[in-house]
């Protein structure tokens, strides 16, 4: 891996020292082939004879066949993605490692604090809930009151209603009284002056 990091890194084109200079780009040259003569005394009609093509053939064959092709083994390193070497278990440690330690030190106590966290807030919860019942009892210990006092009140002003009535009617029982005393001693006196009138006159 590192040979094709340095493969990369060297430069394609080579640097000239003058700037005027058009930079030369790189072709692919096919390897150039021995051109073999043909006589012209074999060539009629533009058609070649059965021993000339085969003979042309032969020679194409041998050519290719001593031309040094480059080794599949180099290409295949060169066009490799992955390089498994030393360096896969190294990073699979590194990457073990990461994870051990961004769960000790990052994940463990983000854990703990949101769990903590989460039970404060049902106790809290809880604790509402139970207070709850509470306002409820101290409502109902209140309407109770409520309907004690209104009681309270209704019956005092009933047996005040009725001591006043008592009063009221005594009061008029007096009067009353008084009245038909004066009323009876008017009448009386209006009897004497009658009878006095009556014995007056004859």
């Amino acid at each position: 891996m590192a040979n094709m990091i340095m493969a990369s890194s060297k430069t394609l084109i080579p640097s000239t020292s003058s700037s005027s200079s058009v930079p030369k780009t790189l072709k692919f040259q096919l390897p150039q082939l021995l051109q073999i003569p043909i006589p012209k005394t074999e060539i009629k009609n533009n058609t070649l004879s059965l021993k000339l093509t085969v003979s042309i053939a032969t020679a194409a064959a041998t050519l290719i066949a001593t031309t040094p092709l480059p080794s599949l083994a180099a290409e295949i390193e060169k066009a490799a993605l992955f390089d498994f070497n030393l360096t896969l278990p190294i990073i699979m440690g590194e990457f073990l490692f990461l994870m051990f330690a961004l769960d000790k030190i990052y994940y463990s106590p983000l854990g703990n604090f949101m769990d903590a966290r989460d039970a404060e807030i049902k106790e809290k919860l809880n604790s509402v809930k139970d207070t709850s019942t509470e306002v409820k009892q101290l409502e109902d210990e209140a309407t109770a009151i409520m309907k004690a006092a209104r009681a309270e009140i209704s019956a005092t002003l009933n047996q005040m209603k009725k001591e006043t009535t008592v009063e009221v009617e005594a009061k008029l029982a007096e009067g009353r009284v008084k009245v038909e005393a004066e009323l009876a001693e008017a009448l009386a006196k209006l009897e004497e002056q009658k009878v006095e009138t009556i014995k007056a006159l004859y």
